[in-house]
């Protein structure tokens, strides 16, 4: 038995101490934005925070999450960064097919909270192992950069 914050929500789940944080996400919780790609990770679908810092759920054990928050993008949109990073993603119609995207929202806005300001280094540094199969780079870079900048394109939700 483990109990995780989630979301901000304690949850108390009974699972093996090395399972990985993604299958008790999916499978036990049932939040289902995390994505499984590559189960070694190497392509940050599964990118979630842990304590505000990205992982790759797919390679955490449930153990190393214990007594830490793990937030996901079902609540990312609740913080400021991650507000920001999903209107300008969708301002700037970052998703082609989508598989991706919330493991690269989950990354550029640990990158917003840490540096609001980042450079192009900074955003590459980041955003490394982030892997979009539809190349959709340019518009995520410009997507991180509107986020930062705090700037709305338009009136979508407003």
């Amino acid at each position: 038995m483990a109990t995780l914050n989630i979301n901000g929500r304690d949850v108390t789940v009974d699972v093996p101490a090395d399972m990985p944080v993604l299958w008790v996400l999916r499978d036990v919780v049932g939040l289902t934005g995390t994505k499984f790609g590559c189960g070694i990770a190497a392509c940050g679908a599964c990118t979630v925070h842990l304590d505000g810092n990205p992982i790759r759920s797919c390679v955490t054990p449930v153990a190393a999450a214990v007594g830490k928050r793990i937030t996901t993008i079902e609540a990312i949109g609740a913080t400021p960064a991650g507000k920001k990073v999903q209107r300008a993603w969708l301002d700037l119609e970052v998703v082609q097919c989508g598989y991706c995207q919330s493991g690269q929202i989950m990354s550029a806005a640990a990158l917003l909270t840490k540096h609001p300001h980042p450079t192009d280094g900074d955003i590459d540094a980041a955003m490394s192992g982030n892997i979009c199969r539809c190349g959709t780079y340019g518009r995520i870079r410009a997507a991180i950069k509107v986020a930062a900048r705090g700037a709305a394109l338009s009136a979508k939700g407003a």
